[in-house]
């Protein structure tokens, strides 16, 4: 995560949290929320720690290779197109097992598909990429007899955006697996089909529309999440002692909480304590659950 990669620099450069912003020109309590998890760096200020420290924004990152899982893939299909200008996204895929999505300090879209048993990769799966004024049309289309259902069990996409030039991004498709790893973006909505997804900071406002049970694994709240379901029951896990105000709309829908896998009171910020939050958790939809659960970092997941 960038809060460890942050800490860690500032250790190995022998600084204190104070020494630090004085070099970067912010305030301590910036830095304090940076290695904390608890915010996340603009653009400028990821250039400038990571010129301080002499390394790349990438590096800063941890995403200036595809994901490991990519590298060693036996077969890989990868489209890139250039971005010179901030734009919007707008993605449509064909299903895969496991979605991820980053940013790198590159000034290239880069779509990657890869797979252990799909040997026709590049004949079975196609991207389409429309450059349309201020957005970006990204089609991943199906082939031959290449099904979604089989393609959610075999198939990985990785797409890694140009740092400086993400706006908003909307993605629909079905997947397994979504996880949104050091991507910088003012917003990510996802509509579609998702058992499992892992958040990492750097979007201030991350929409998931999805009707199916969710395991929601938010590694540090930094910003509004939005989770619309229909008759689902999801459960989200936050690290513990994460301040965030909790929204419930819709129709009959429900939160609970639980600290360390056990059933507990309402822990959710409330009365003058939610004035100075930016941290936002809503529920809408339709007769759905969502469990709230205090994560330790001893036990990890419950």
């Amino acid at each position: 995560m960038i809060a460890e990669k942050i800490k860690a620099l500032r250790k190995q450069a022998k600084l204190s949290q104070e020494g630090l912003a004085d070099r970067l020109h912010v305030s301590r309590q910036a830095v304090t929320k940076w290695e904390t998890g608890g915010g996340v760096p603009d653009i400028e200020n990821l250039r400038a720690i990571a010129q301080l420290f002499a390394i790349s924004v990438d590096e800063l990152l941890g995403n200036s290779t595809p994901p490991a899982e990519s590298k060693t893939a036996r077969f890989e299909s990868i489209t890139e197109y250039d971005i010179d200008r901030l734009k919007s996204y707008d993605i449509t895929m064909a299903g895969a097992k496991r979605t991820e999505l980053s940013s790198y300090g590159g000034e290239k879209i880069r779509v990657c598909l890869y797979s252990e048993q799909l040997p026709d990769i590049q004949k079975l799966l196609k991207v389409k990429i429309d450059d349309v004024k201020q957005r970006i049309d990204i089609d991943v289309r199906r082939f031959g007899d290449l099904t979604e259902s089989r393609a959610k069990e075999v198939l990985g996409l990785s797409i890694q955006f140009p740092l400086h030039y993400v706006k908003d991004i909307e993605l629909s498709g079905n997947t397994e697996q979504l996880v949104v790893k050091g991507l910088c973006a003012d917003r990510l909505e996802y509509s579609g089909s998702a058992g499992q997804v892992v958040l990492e900071p750097g979007v201030g406002h991350v929409e998931l529309n999805c009707n199916r049970d969710m395991q929601i694994q938010c590694r540090s709240l930094s910003g509004r999440l939005d989770i619309n379901q229909l008759s689902a029951s999801s459960k989200l896990s936050l690290p513990a002692k994460t301040p965030f105000i909790a929204v419930v709309k819709g129709i009959r829908n429900r939160v609970f909480y639980q600290r360390d896998g056990q059933p507990t009171a309402d822990f959710s910020l409330s009365g003058e304590a939610v004035q100075n939050c930016e941290n936002i958790v809503e529920l809408n939809g339709i007769k759905s659950e969502l469990i709230i659960s205090s994560v330790s970092a001893s036990r990890g997941e419950a």
